[in-house]
């Protein structure tokens, strides 16, 4: 996503580039082994101090004037070393834009600014689910002038590390379902324990279960998939720059590796069959990034149809991340299953972000429907 970006973005792009190559790539395989290995928190404190999860926040915050792009930016950047800091980043700017839609941009800058650390500033969110799909819903009941939330919510992204959560609960007596943040220091929580994932290790999650938690309405009573739904939108573009960050990542690997490594008495870059592969894994990697970059750079200026154009990004980037790091593997041969190298890591991850806001045939058949209903498909 170098192009069009303004010279600002191109400086963010750099920092982030920086970033993980000082903070991720050397200890990519032992973040990896969470839950039995520490978390990364340090990353996670300098992540926020040099800014990554504020650029959706509003300008005068301290947020960029162009935030999807920028999140955009770095999520690309940093996802071509590990993506589970991008996964964590993109957590966090979901639950802001959820709360954002229904209304609650102070609330958001609010949290973000309240003491610099991480576990005061981010939000944990079910970013795998989308709550209008599943009957694992929490219910909420009105309670002493506010609501009371009781059941469970499966796979709260950061649920485990920080001290809010955002989490989606059918209201008793009202249709749909709302949002509600709530303080997961609070009594009535119970977490369990790490949720071991396909990818992204270090981007934690937990299965939560409240009993007569109290939490604070988000927006209106029954709305919580109107807000949902515009988040996604928003969002759709930054999945997409996070699938293709993880593309990037498998060809540049690939690309030493096959430049390095000899066979028959020449390099393997020089053998036609896998030059054909890398070619296939580049080409996949250089429509990726246009995709990317018009998604994101309409999302901002509210061109004609960016909505499905977020969308339609984040599917097709996150489909052709799946067969590039497949390739991404067999251009290494045995090594490409081994963990001291990043190719079987960027697979898994791959395919953990085609899940991000929901799965993904019915995300698919969400896209249909709102062709039919009149919007234009391209």
């Amino acid at each position: 996503m170098r192009t069009t970006i303004s010279e600002e973005l191109k400086m963010l792009a750099g920092m982030a580039r920086d970033f993980a190559a000082k903070e991720l790539v050397d200890e990519r395989e032992e973040h990896d082994r969470f839950p039995f290995a520490p978390l990364f928190e340090d990353v996670l404190g300098k992540a926020v101090e040099v800014g990554f999860f504020a650029v959706m926040l509003p300008e005068e915050a301290g947020g960029s004037a162009e935030p999807v792009t920028a999140l955009c930016v770095v999520l690309d950047e940093v996802c071509q070393a590990d993506a589970s800091l991008g996964a964590t980043i993109f957590t966090n700017a979901l639950a802001q834009e959820v709360i954002g839609q229904a209304g609650g941009t102070d609330k958001v800058v609010m949290i973000a600014c309240e003491d610099g650390s991480f576990r005061q500033g981010l939000i944990a969110f079910p970013s795998y689910n989308d709550p209008g799909e599943v009957d694992h819903c929490a219910r909420a009941a009105r309670a002493r002038g506010g609501y009371e939330l009781s059941g469970g919510v499966e796979y709260v992204v950061l649920g485990g590390l920080v001290k809010r959560a955002l989490l989606p609960a059918k209201v008793e007596g009202t249709e749909g379902y709302s949002w509600f943040l709530v303080d997961l220091d609070a009594d009535g929580i119970d977490a369990s324990e790490p949720v071991l994932s396909l990818g992204m290790h270090a981007c934690p999650a937990v299965d939560l279960s409240l009993s007569a938690v109290p939490g604070a309405l988000v927006g209106e009573e029954g709305r919580g998939g109107e807000y949902f739904e515009a988040a996604v939108d928003r969002l759709s573009a930054a999945a997409a720059a996070m699938a293709a960050g993880v593309m990037k990542g498998s060809f540049a690997e690939a690309l030493e590796y096959s430049r390095q490594r000899e066979q028959g008495g020449r390099l393997i870059v020089d053998w036609s069959g896998l030059r054909v592969m890398l070619a296939d894994m580049a080409l996949k990697a250089k429509v990726a990034d246009m995709l990317v970059e018009k998604a994101a750079f309409a999302a901002d200026r509210g061109e004609l149809g960016w909505q499905l154009a977020s969308r339609a990004a984040a599917l097709m980037v996150g489909e052709m991340a799946t067969v590039a790091t497949t390739d991404g593997i067999q251009a290494l041969g045995g090594y490409g299953y081994m963990k001291d190298y990043g190719q079987e890591k960027r697979f898994r991850d791959a395919k953990q972000i085609q899940s991000l806001m929901g799965i993904t045939h019915m995300r698919r058949l969400q896209f249909m429907q709102r062709v039919m209903d009149g919007e234009a498909a391209w």
